[in-house]
């Protein structure tokens, strides 16, 4: 099974269980609609792959961490779209949920699927608590605060923020996550492995930068122009689009040459050079080449 098709079985797998017989109907089919489709699963494939790279002893145990993260970050886009941060109302090209089922489901759509990670987590690892336990920390504080997705949209509310700080936190956290969390799940030495989810996870929110500058709203399912629009910081505002094109390159760069010596390293470091392609509109792939 492809690392695509092993996400979204397990994901269905998961939501399934939370919207059987009991959960509220609407409560139900509103988990189903901001979890499916996905986007591009970039952070549980990541968790995955780095898993992979390391051993992947627990193959379970990974599946949950990768599932974990990406229900994380659906909740994270539940709740940037409401009315009261961006007022999205398209999300991967369809609805956002507070435009589809209304705001006060959104919100318990996002609490919902904030729990369910942990439990998902917690279902898969509770007989290994050696791992359980560093996995349960690595998630919660890239959620969280000081410096999780959590605190990375309460700097949107500050009169003023370091961008870097700003996009670790609210960007790069998962991405740390999913490194990290593939290597515990995996049984290897975490800590190697933050600096490259650091870079990734900056890298990507360049690239998402410079798609909300470039790209079309069919091209990347969402409005585009929104950071221009809301005063919030922009890479490609602030450094132009080949500068951020430039920083894109030197992340992902850093990201590669920081992958510690493990099974897998050398098919890590070419699965991320192709998965930066998919990061930039398609008209920009040559020029960060």
């Amino acid at each position: 099974m492809d690392a695509a098709t092993r996400v979204e079985s397990a994901l269905d797998a998961v939501i399934a269980r939370a919207a059987a017989g009991g959960c509220p109907p609407q409560l139900a089919s509103a988990l189903r609609y901001a979890v499916f489709p996905g986007g591009g699963r970039i952070r549980p494939r990541l968790c995955l792959a780095v898993a992979a790279a390391c051993g992947d002893d627990e193959p379970a145990i990974t599946e949950a961490a990768a599932v974990a993260i990406e229900l994380l970050h659906c909740a994270s886009l539940v709740h940037d779209d409401l009315p009261c941060f961006d007022d999205a109302a398209v999300r991967r090209g369809k609805p956002s949920v507070h435009r589809a089922f209304g705001e006060p489901l959104a919100v318990l759509v996002g609490d919902a699927l904030i729990v369910l990670a942990f439990e998902t987590l917690t279902r898969a690892a509770a007989g290994l608590p050696r791992r359980l336990t560093p996995l349960l920390l690595t998630v919660s504080r890239s959620v969280g605060a000081p410096a999780g997705i959590i605190a990375g949209q309460a700097w949107e509310c500050e009169s003023h923020l370091d961008l870097g700080e700003y996009q670790r936190a609210k960007t790069g956290s998962l991405f740390i996550a999913a490194t990290v969390t593939g290597a515990v799940a995996a049984g290897a030495e975490p800590g190697l492995w933050h600096v490259v989810g650091d870079r990734l996870g900056e890298a990507y929110q360049v690239a998402d930068d410079i798609r909300d500058v470039a790209a079309q709203t069919a091209e990347v399912g969402k409005p585009v122009g929104r950071d221009a629009l809301l005063g919030r910081p922009n890479a490609a505002l602030q450094l132009g689009l080949d500068g951020a094109i430039e920083r894109l390159r030197d992340l992902v760069r850093d990201a590669v040459d920081a992958i510690p010596p493990c099974p897998g390293a050398a098919d890590l470091r070419s699965l991320i050079v192709i998965e930066t392609k998919r990061f930039l509109p398609k008209d920009l792939v040559r020029r960060a080449a």
